[in-house]
């Protein structure tokens, strides 16, 4: 009787530590008996926050706690996925009330308060996280989800550029982790704003730029054109050298403070040697472009242009 306490008790404690205090019957099963489990949630000791799922306290469940409740409550295969896996391994700024569950294509979904069920049959080794608790998605996988899943085109861009901003994933592997997806919503913005997080004119399709510049009857610019400014060379994205204008294209890596200040400074020197320096967010040649075209055409006429 005391060598199976001692069993009791060490299962108890690796249940509290591993996964909060949450558990399925089959997890404890034996020792533990379902007659003994339910005892201790009518005496009030433990309590059953959802169908075949038991907590080891009585009292309000933390969040970690709720997640491992709607995890449990999954059939098997279920992972946690979207903004939920990409807030527990490190992304802020996109908390949200909802808590998403995946489940294989076809299973049952449970149904919990604040809980939003997404089937996938797509739903690999590569995309879920072999060791990390409760069970969940990749960070790639994670963001391409999460993105999918928003309604405004706005905030599934912000959504993938926060993950690379925060340095939390690479642009490579969301590309992979797209290209594993499937259809999806918002698919084209997400691998735009793919794009964009790796940064800068390369980023943005030649043919986007050069259709500003067609529209608009602008000259032909020099394309990564060499300048010396007094720290050494600087690469110019377009550079009208006749008029001493240039237009410098940025993704979001830009906005890392120390690439912001260095790029301020060199704007500043390339200002103070008399060039006309035109900043534009990739985000604006691909989705602005009669705003990006008039500044251009304003900046080339002041600076002596005839058309």
């Amino acid at each position: 009787m005391h060598d199976e306490d001692d069993d009791i008790h060490r299962l108890l404690a690796r249940i509290l530590r591993e996964q909060d205090g949450v558990f399925r019957l089959s997890q404890i099963a034996p020792p533990l008996t379902w007659a003994a489990v339910n005892h201790a949630v009518r005496s009030g000791r433990w309590s059953r926050p959802h169908r075949g799922v038991y907590a080891l306290h009585n009292g309000e469940l933390t969040e970690r706690q709720e997640l491992w409740v709607c995890l449990l409550a999954g059939p098997p295969g279920s992972v946690l996925g979207g903004l939920t896996a990409a807030g527990l391994d490190g992304l802020q700024g996109f908390e949200v009330p909802e808590r998403y569950l995946i489940v294989p294509d076809g299973a049952r979904a449970p149904t919990r308060a604040r809980l939003v069920v997404k089937m996938s049959s797509r739903l690999g080794e590569e995309d879920v996280h072999p060791s990390r608790t409760p069970l969940r998605t990749r960070m790639p996988r994670s963001l391409v989800d999460g993105a999918s899943w928003e309604a405004a085109k706005s905030r599934a861009r912000a959504v993938i550029l926060a993950g690379v901003q925060q340095r939390l994933v690479r642009p490579d592997d969301l590309r992979d982790a797209l290209s594993r997806r499937g259809p999806c919503r918002h698919r084209r913005v997400i691998a735009e704003s793919i794009d964009d997080a790796e940064g800068g004119i390369t980023s943005v399709p030649e043919r986007q730029f050069e259709q500003i510049r067609r529209r608009f009857q602008l000259p032909e610019p020099e394309r990564q054109a060499v300048v010396r400014g007094p720290d050494g060379r600087f690469y110019l994205d377009a550079y009208w050298r006749r008029y001493n204008v240039s237009a410098e294209i940025h993704g979001t890596q830009h906005m890392e403070i120390v690439n912001w200040d260095a790029d301020l400074n060199r704007q500043a020197m390339l200002v103070a040697g008399g060039k006309t320096v035109l900043p534009f967010t990739s985000y604006a040649v691909r989705h602005r472009p009669e705003h990006v075209g008039a500044i251009l055409v304003e900046a080339l006429r002041n600076a002596g242009w005839p058309g």
